[in-house]
């Protein structure tokens, strides 16, 4: 059997209705040559039970890795998920970011050698997240202005990010003052490149681990590339109780001694021993 070209990996925890809608949109992605390889940070067998239904119905093939509940251990079930990505090319996303139809296309033709992908997203409030059904991301509705405009939506610059068409999305890529960051949400790099630098740095929990991966992979001697106009997903709104002011001043310090010291590889990163498939 012919390896995908590329593994999508998208994070999750017991947020069951968000991944499904997800999923719908990589269902109806133009580019197929993919794989998706979710990474279960600890939920209940609700969600195990959703991902075996929806694999009947996915066009590409559905991983589910799972590790046991041991409070937000988002950098250790990526490292696992990584290990089982079949692709040489490896998008990072969450479960509750819809990818547009080209999402996968456009991080496949952008792709390059020495360098990762910087992309966005596009946060949605709570009602218009809500509101989204299974036909509106086939029929591509919720990554129209004007669909969402009637649904509450305010007027923004931000709103750029879903009108703007390919020469207008070149331009504002090149020309944002944002920077080129890895973005868990939106980002994608040669899975050979990730693992020379071992993975993500399994102290951080939530706040910036992300972040602290690309500077590793830029003092690996990579470059990033900005796509954030070009590659959308419209990120679905939920709490975040697992946000605490000590995680984030830890991984603070921790991305300070990566920048000072221009490590790239961290002895905190993957391990051999593989997580659950299930």
């Amino acid at each position: 059997m012919k390896k995908p070209d590329l593994s999508v990996v998208l994070s999750t925890y017991n947020a069951v209705e968000w991944l499904q809608k997800t999923l719908t949109g990589y269902m109806v992605q133009t580019f197929k040559d993919f794989e998706i390889v979710i990474a279960d940070d600890g939920s209940t067998e609700e969600t195990a039970l959703a991902i075996k239904e929806l694999e009947k119905r996915m066009p590409v093939p559905l991983i589910h890795v799972w590790h046991k509940d041991e409070g937000f251990q988002k950098s250790r079930i990526l490292n696992k998920a990584l290990l089982a990505c079949n692709g040489e090319y490896i998008i990072m996303s969450d479960g509750d970011c819809i990818p547009r139809q080209d999402f996968v296309e456009v991080h496949n033709k952008n792709k390059e050698e020495g360098f990762f992908l910087s992309g966005g997203y596009f946060m949605l409030p709570m009602n218009i997240s809500k509101a989204i059904t299974e036909d509106d991301i086939v029929e591509q509705r919720c990554f129209r202005e004007t669909w969402l405009k009637e649904k509450g939506l305010k007027s923004s610059f931000k709103n750029r990010k879903l009108s703007a068409g390919k020469i207008e999305g070149a331009l504002l890529n090149r020309f944002t003052p944002t920077n080129a960051s890895w973005n868990g949400h939106n980002a994608s790099g040669w899975k050979k490149d990730i693992l020379a630098i071992n993975g993500f740095d399994e102290r951080m929990q939530y706040g910036g681990q992300d972040r602290e991966l690309g500077e590793r992979l830029m003092n690996y001697g990579l470059k990033s590339k900005q796509i954030r106009y070009s590659a959308v997903c419209v990120h679905l709104d939920h709490p975040r109780g697992y946000k605490t002011k000590e995680s984030i001043n830890f991984n603070k310090n921790i991305r300070k001694e990566t920048r000072n010291s221009r490590r790239s590889f961290t002895p905190y990163g993957i391990n051999k021993t593989r997580a659950k498939v299930l």
